[in-house]
């Protein structure tokens, strides 16, 4: 593919590094394309997160639409899931997030909302990368330039309903980790007002993120870990970088498995669940004790969004604590997130009893560093290099990626990452041994084709 008909967009909008991929340039056009899209006319919302590099893509993005005739209605710096909503509660016509959510400081990008709350779903995508490309951008003239209002306002509108939302009888001792990223100023609050005894970490916005990675991983949690422990806190919550994310540490100083939290939340509940082909068995088992369903979608909120919108379903998420609660609105949300994680907690007592009561089987998720280009290469060949490899399969799913079911039940998913340069291995094995030998499989026939 030229790099005139570059793909923009990977499964969670557009992002990529600073001075290479994610230029000013890029982010002019790219309002362009979006006021183009919308018809040169309406009211777009623009937020972005702690980033350095935010407010030289917010400048170009907002005069890219400004110049092709859409009004910017300015949230400043903000969390995510707030774009989301106020797009939803404001009946803007979209929303653009300027943000990288958990990738490093050296990176940034652009994802775009409907009305709803949810995210441009891969179609529309296509269509602002077809006017991008193509260049044939609307052009209002001097006299229909829109206008920008700055709506700080709604800002109070979210924390006062994202509160009333849920009932935490108790006053917990909650640490709130935030990155330094977009959840910084908002999350704590947020907990307060809620009734929690808040303790903040890495609270203070800062685009370097010196604390610590923005990602919400064990690997990068150590000092949260330690703060839940020292404090006697009940829980500790962490964000990733625009506080889309989260995950919890128990009150042992655990960081909470992605699945598991995913199958607490998922069982409190109830009904029909989405979640993604990567997610673990623990969330069906969990789901069977209440009588509730679980629908598996593609990776990425935008399809999970979808599918609850298709599905009626209660509530959707990934294992990676990216959660949509529909009751709320359609953008994942990671303090409301948190929030119903505290209100478990609260009334059905401690964290970490609750998640060993649910029953999981060894899992494994690795990453193998891979080039955009040989992503595709390897992956147009997965399906029938996994067949080779096991002799034992009795479902095979390639809805994203290709995901094998093994006879006796373990299962593994061999997907490219749509944000990075790596290709993803989950798996879930009966034992660990056999998770292992799985893992060890997957691995040598990726890099056996690295090459």
């Amino acid at each position: 593919m030229s790099n005139e008909n570059k793909k923009l967009f990977g499964t969670s909008g557009i992002r990529g590094k600073v001075e290479g991929e994610v230029t000013a340039a890029l982010a002019l056009n790219v309002g362009k394309a979006l006021s183009t899209y919308l018809g040169g006319k309406g009211n777009v919302v623009v937020g972005y997160d702690t980033r350095t590099t935010n407010l030289m893509l917010e400048n170009a993005i907002c005069s890219g639409l400004l110049e092709s005739g859409c009004n910017v209605l300015k949230l400043g710096m903000v969390p995510t899931p707030l774009v989301g909503y106020a797009t939803n509660k404001l009946n803007a016509d979209a929303g653009v997030m300027i943000t990288a959510s958990h990738n490093p400081s050296e990176y940034n990008g652009i994802k775009l909302w409907n009305n709803n709350g949810m995210a441009y779903t891969p179609s529309q995508e296509e269509k602002i990368e077809i006017i991008f490309h193509s260049k044939k951008f609307n052009n209002t003239g001097w006299e229909n330039v829109g206008n920008i209002y700055h709506i700080e306002e709604v800002i109070g509108d979210y924390i006062d309903e994202i509160i009333a939302i849920v009932d935490i009888k108790s006053t917990l001792k909650v640490v709130v980790d935030s990155a330094s990223g977009a959840g910084s100023e908002l999350s704590p609050i947020i907990f307060r007002k809620a009734g929690c005894d808040v303790i903040t970490l890495n609270s203070q916005s800062d685009g370097f993120f010196p604390g610590r990675n923005p990602e919400p991983n064990e690997a990068n949690l150590k000092n949260l870990q330690k703060v839940v422990l020292a404090t006697n806190a009940d829980i500790g919550i962490a964000h990733d970088g625009d506080a889309d994310r989260m995950i919890t540490v128990d009150e042992k100083g655990r960081v909470s498995e992605f699945d598991k939290l995913l199958a607490l939340i998922s069982k409190n509940f109830g009904g029909k669940i989405i979640t993604t082909v990567d997610a673990g068995l623990c969330i069906d088992d969990a789901l069977s004790k209440v009588g509730g369903e679980v629908v598996r979608t593609k990776v990425g909120d935008v399809n999970v969004a979808e599918a609850i919108i298709e599905e009626n379903a209660t509530f959707g998420g990934e294992p990676s604590g990216t959660w949509i609660h529909p009751d709320f609105c359609m953008c994942p949300d990671g303090i409301l997130s948190g929030l119903r994680i505290a209100e478990i907690v609260s009334k059905e007592g401690a964290l970490s009893k609750l998640l060993d009561e649910i029953h999981d089987y060894p899992n494994i998720r690795e990453k193998i560093i891979c080039s955009k280009e040989l992503k595709l290469k390897i992956m147009g060949n997965m399906d029938h290099l996994l067949k080779n490899a096991f002799d034992d399969i009795i479902d095979v799913n390639t809805i994203d990626g290709v995901r094998l079911t093994l006879n006796d039940g373990s299962w593994l998913l061999i997907r490219p990452s749509g944000t990075e340069d790596y290709i993803r291995i989950t798996l879930e094995g009966k034992t660990q041994e056999r998770a292992e030998f799985i893992r060890d499989t997957c691995v040598q026939i990726i890099t056996d084709n690295l090459n």
